[in-house]
């Protein structure tokens, strides 16, 4: 198989996956075939991510995967295509969300002794059922909480490659105070919760 020929299958694999593919998946894809080393795929994934310059599309790496998607400059125009109202989720679900990204692994306690309020179920069903987060285990004390991290998809979509590319804190603070209160969960979900606490120094 000549070097332009995997660049052209995984051109073709990452376009129609839709999703990230792994190196795994990627070797997967000659069956019986001998495939390719890692050596060899990430060169012709370089050669891919060097043939994507200057164009509208990007070889993006998220984690231990790569995804080819449009650029973010042109998403004003992708937008038109989708004329459903974005979601917009309220201070509550960013808050324990952003908790959950920036001090993970933590359970809904700990994220409740942050925020200074209880925790809905529905807050955190919602984040689970978005496949934003996930249990990645249990804690080590009496009654074993669940302990909750981000998961890829996460990543994929607020388009950061790693958690190391997080925002600084103060960002997230400034996003949950610029009216994002229109929230997906039903009114009652939120209601016992109150309002939320004053943000601390450190607290997302």
């Amino acid at each position: 198989m000549s070097d332009i020929q995997l660049k052209h299958i995984l051109q073709a694999a990452l376009f129609a996956a839709g999703e990230p593919l792994t190196l795994e998946r990627m070797v997967a894809l000659f069956g019986e075939e001998a495939p390719p080393d890692r050596a060899t795929l990430l060169a012709a994934l370089a050669e891919v991510e060097q043939d994507c310059q200057g164009g509208p599309l990007e070889l993006q790496r998220i984690e231990n995967a790569y995804r080819l998607q449009t650029r973010r400059e042109f998403a004003p125009w992708l937008n038109r295509l989708f004329a459903e109202r974005p979601a917009r989720y309220s201070r509550a679900v960013l808050e324990t969300l952003a908790i959950i990204a920036y001090r993970q692994p933590v359970t809904r306690g700990e994220i409740e002794a942050i925020r200074g309020v209880a925790v809905s179920s529905e807050i955190i069903r919602a984040l689970t059922q978005r496949e934003w987060i996930r249990q990645v285990g249990a804690k080590e004390v009496p009654g074993r909480p669940a302990l909750y991290g981000t998961t890829r998809a996460f990543l994929e979509h607020f388009n950061l490659k790693s958690l190391e590319e997080l925002p600084p804190l103060a960002e997230v603070h400034a996003e949950a105070n610029a009216g994002l209160s229109d929230s997906e969960l039903p009114e009652e979900a939120e209601g016992t919760e109150g309002p939320p606490a004053a943000a601390g120094p450190d607290t997302p």
